[in-house]
């Protein structure tokens, strides 16, 4: 985490006191969360990647390197020591939820009722639960009942 709070400030941002800008500045393209999805998925080499993703090399090339200079994936070298393989950091591991909430409201939005899609499943197969937020109380928390303090 530390890494990525360094590049952070050396980094110039869509909105300096948001959140949410920052992560997407950071992350929010779409080939940089398909990458995030398929090394939480077992992808780790460069190849694991192009396959999985279809996504051009140069592209590709480009988009691990930021990865890793932002603190989300880090290089390491294959047990052939031949290769370089990516893995996620703690930086990377913590996009999990936000993973699970974009694939979550794919299934409620992107896909027609009766079409077919891929589900994540917990460690005995059952799919997980609908990620929600919750209040300190464990009530649902939406845009009806939560606001943004902006800090000075």
């Amino acid at each position: 985490m530390a890494r990525t709070v360094s590049r952070a400030k050396e980094m110039s941002w869509t909105d300096p006191a948001c959140p949410v800008a920052r992560t997407l500045d950071l992350v929010g393209d779409r080939w940089s969360l398909l990458i995030i999805r398929d090394a939480m998925d077992g992808a780790r080499a460069f190849t694991d990647f192009q396959h999985r993703t279809g996504i051009a090399r140069n592209i590709l090339t480009d988009r691990l390197r930021r990865l890793v200079e932002r603190g989300i994936l880090e290089r390491q070298t294959a047990p052939t020591g031949r290769r370089q393989n990516y893995v996620l950091t703690a930086a990377g591991r913590d996009l999990f939820a936000v993973i699970v909430a974009a694939r979550q409201w794919g299934e409620r939005h992107a896909f027609a009722p009766a079409e077919t899609h891929s589900v994540l499943v917990d460690e005995s197969g059952v799919p997980l639960p609908e990620l929600r937020p919750v209040d300190v109380h464990g009530r649902s928390a939406d845009i009806d009942t939560t606001s943004v303090r902006h800090e000075r």
